[in-house]
C-alpha cells in the first residue's frame, strides 16, 4: 500500500491542507477553508493594533480541510501515516488546566481577551519594552540574546502580560496558555495532560525565550519582577522543547472518527508556517528562504561551527532545530509586506466602497460584478502603469514599516512615512514607492545577516507573492543584487509540514532527506539588471534618510511621554 501524509498550513486568513504522496512529494489533493469570524472582523480594532482570532475558526477548518482532501482523493485511511501542522506565530492562546481554549468556555465566548492573539497584533508594545528594559538591567543573564536582543510585542510574554493586566477574569481563568501550533496538535491528539505534551521547539525557541543555557525558560527570579503571574505561570508551562520530526502522539479516537481516519495516524510535533515553509523549498545551509505573503519571514539554517556561540543581533531569534534538526534555525522578516500593498488599495477603494458599494444605488448583482471586475484588473493595472514609471523619474519614498518594524532590531512603535509627494504624484507613483519600500527592508535583513557573518549565497521565494508578482519579484532581485529562484508549490509551508510527517512517520530518516525527495520544484529566477541596481542606489539612501528621521522622531516622542 502507498503512503501518504498531510500538512496542514494555518495562515492569518485561512487554513490548508495537502495530501502528499510520500515517495514521491505529488500533490494528491488540497483544500481550503477561510476563517468565517476573521473575514467579519470580529474582535478586531485595527486602530488599536489589536487582532484577535476565535479557536473555532481554527478547529472547523481543520475539520474541513482535511475531510475535503481525504473526499477527493479516495484513499483509504489507513494510507495516511502521519500529520504535521504549522500555524502563525507568536500567536498564544488561553487555556483551562485539561488544554480548552478559554474562548470556548462559558462567559468568554464573546471575549477578545480570551482569542488566540494573532501574530500581528501589537497590543503589548509598553510590556515588550518592559521585558527589555529588565533583560538589559536586572543584573543577570540577558534572556533576549538568542532572539536577536530584542523582545518583540509580537511575542509570547509580552502579549500574556498585556491581557492578563488589561483582564482579570481571563487573568483568573487561563490555567496555562499555548501557542497556536500546541493548541492545535493538542487537540488532534486528545490529550487533556498539558504536562505530558510535546512543545514546539520553534514556538518556544524563537518566542519564548526558551534555551538550554539557562535550563528552559526565564527562571522565575526574572518573570516575577514583570508581573507575579508569569512567575506562577511557568510552573504550568513546560521544561522540554521536541523539534517536528519527533512524534506528539497518535490520533485520538474522536478526531479519527471526525475526520474519517484512524487511530494509527503519527501527530508530529507543531511548528511555524515559515519553518515549514523553508523545508517545503528544500532549505540548505547559505540559503535565504523569503516566505512573502502578508508579512515576510525570512529563514536560514546554519551549522554549529558557522554560528557557534556568537548571538546575530537584532532578529527574530536563533533555535537548535527550529527548521532543520541537528541545525541553526535563523529567523528575521517583515511585520507588513504584502499588507503595505493591501493597505494602499484599501485606501484607493475608499471612494468606491463608500459611494458605490454601500449606497444602495446599484443591485446586488451588479455589485457582484463590479466587485469582480476591480478584483481582476485592480492591481494589474496600478502595476503595469508603475512599471512604466522610470526610476529615474521624481519619485515619492516610502518606508514599509505600516506595521511595525519586525526586524533588523524589533520596534512596533515604529510607523511608515512617505515623503517627495508633489503635484505630480499620481497612485501609480505612490504603489511603486510602497513596491520599493518592501524591497528595501528586505534588503536591510539581508545586510544585517551578512554583517553578522552568515553568508547568503541563494535567494528562494515563496508565497502568494512571490508567485504573483513578477515586478516585485524583479525590483527585490535588483534591489538585493543577487538571482532569486521561486519555488513552485502554491502551499509551501504545507508542504513542508507534510515532510515533517514523513519523517515522524518513520518513512524517511531525517528532514533534509526527505525534503530533497519531496520538496517544491522552482517555476522561476529573477536576475539583477546592472543598470537598475546602479539606478536604486540614491533611492536607496532616501530610504536609509527616512528611516533615520522617522526612527529619531519615534524615540524623541518615546522619551517625552515615558
Amino acid at each position: 500500500m502507498k503512503s501518504y501524509v498531510i500538512g496542514l498550513d494555518y495562515g492569518s486568513d485561512s487554513v490548508r491542507a495537502v495530501l502528499i504522496d510520500a515517495e514521491y512529494g505529488n500533490e494528491i489533493a488540497s483544500s481550503v477553508h477561510w476563517y468565517q469570524r476573521w473575514l467579519e472582523k470580529k474582535y478586531c480594532e485595527p486602530s488599536k493594533n489589536q487582532f484577535r482570532q476565535h479557536p473555532l475558526d481554527h478547529i472547523e477548518g481543520l475539520e474541513k480541510t482535511i475531510k475535503g482532501v481525504m473526499q477527493q482523493s479516495g484513499i483509504k485511511a489507513s494510507a495516511v501515516k502521519g500529520i504535521c501542522i504549522d500555524t502563525t506565530g507568536s500567536s498564544p492562546v488561553p487555556v483551562t488546566e485539561d488544554g480548552t481554549p478559554l474562548a470556548m468556555v462559558p462567559g468568554f465566548e464573546e471575549n477578545p481577551n480570551a482569542m488566540m492573539v494573532l501574530w500581528k497584533d501589537h497590543t503589548a508594545i509598553r510590556e515588550a519594552d518592559e521585558i527589555n528594559d529588565l533583560a538589559a538591567n536586572w543584573g543577570g543573564e540577558d534572556f533576549t540574546k538568542y532572539e536577536g536582543g530584542i523582545y518583540s510585542s509580537e511575542w509570547f510574554w509580552a502579549k500574556i502580560l498585556h491581557v492578563v493586566r488589561e483582564d482579570q477574569a481571563v487573568r483568573a481563568a487561563a490555567h496555562s496558555w499555548l501557542e497556536h501550533c500546541d493548541l492545535m496538535t493538542n487537540i488532534l491528539i486528545g490529550n487533556k495532560d498539558l504536562r505530558q505534551l510535546k512543545r514546539s521547539r520553534c514556538a518556544a525557541g524563537h518566542k519564548a525565550m526558551w534555551h538550554e543555557d539557562w535550563g528552559g525558560l526565564p527562571p522565575v527570579e526574572f518573570l516575577e519582577q514583570l508581573d507575579p503571574y508569569l512567575a506562577e505561570l511557568r510552573g504550568r508551562l513546560y521544561r522540554n522543547t521536541y523539534t517536528s520530526d519527533v512524534v506528539a502522539g497518535q490520533l485520538s479516537a474522536e478526531w479519527a472518527s471526525k475526520l474519517g481516519l484512524t487511530t494509527e495516524t503519527v501527530i508530529a510535533v507543531g511548528t511555524f508556517d515559515a519553518h515549514a515553509g523553508a523545508v517545503g523549498a528544500q532549505i540548505d545551509e547559505f540559503s535565504l528562504v523569503r516566505v512573502m505573503g502578508t508579512s515576510t519571514c525570512d529563514i536560514m539554517v546554519a551549522n554549529h561551527n558557522v554560528v557557534g556561540d556568537k548571538t546575530v543581533k537584532g532578529i527574530c531569534g536563533q533555535v537548535d532545530g527550529s527548521v532543520i534538526p541537528g541545525m541553526v534555525g535563523l529567523e528575521a522578516g517583515q511585520s507588513a509586506f504584502g499588507d503595505v500593498l493591501a493597505w494602499f488599495k484599501e485606501v484607493l477603494m475608499w471612494p468606491i466602497d463608500e459611494l458605490v458599494m454601500n449606497s444602495g444605488v446599484i443591485t446586488a448583482e451588479q455589485k457582484q460584478q463590479l466587485a469582480e471586475e476591480i478584483e481582476k484588473q485592480f492591481m494589474g493595472t496600478l502595476t503595469k502603469q508603475a512599471e512604466s514609471i522610470p526610476l529615474s523619474e521624481s519619485l515619492p519614498t516610502a518606508l514599509d514599516w505600516i506595521n511595525g518594524r519586525r526586524t533588523p532590531d524589533a520596534d512596533q512603535s515604529l510607523k511608515s512615512a512617505i515623503t517627495h509627494l508633489s503635484l505630480g504624484t499620481k497612485a501609480p507613483h505612490i504603489f511603486k514607492a510602497l513596491v520599493h519600500a518592501i524591497c528595501f527592508g528586505a534588503k536591510k535583513i539581508v545586510e544585517r545577516f551578512e554583517e553578522e557573518g552568515v553568508e547568503i549565497r541563494k535567494v528562494i521565494g515563496i508565497g502568494g507573492v512571490a508567485r504573483k508578482s513578477p515586478f516585485i519579484m524583479q525590483t527585490l532581485a535588483n534591489v538585493l543584487n543577487r538571482p532569486i529562484v521561486v519555488a513552485s508549490s502554491d502551499y509551501a509551508p504545507a508542504l513542508g509540514a507534510a515532510i515533517y510527517a514523513a519523517v515522524a512517520a518513520g518513512l524517511y530518516p531525517d528532514i533534509i532527506t526527505a525534503s530533497k525527495s519531496l520538496g517544491s520544484s522552482y517555476e522561476a529566477e529573477y536576475y539583477p539588471q546592472a543598470d537598475k541596481v546602479v539606478a536604486f542606489e540614491p533611492l536607496l539612501e532616501r530610504y536609509d534618510a527616512l528611516c533615520g528621521f522617522v526612527e529619531q522622531i519615534t524615540h524623541k516622542n518615546k522619551m517625552s511621554l515615558a
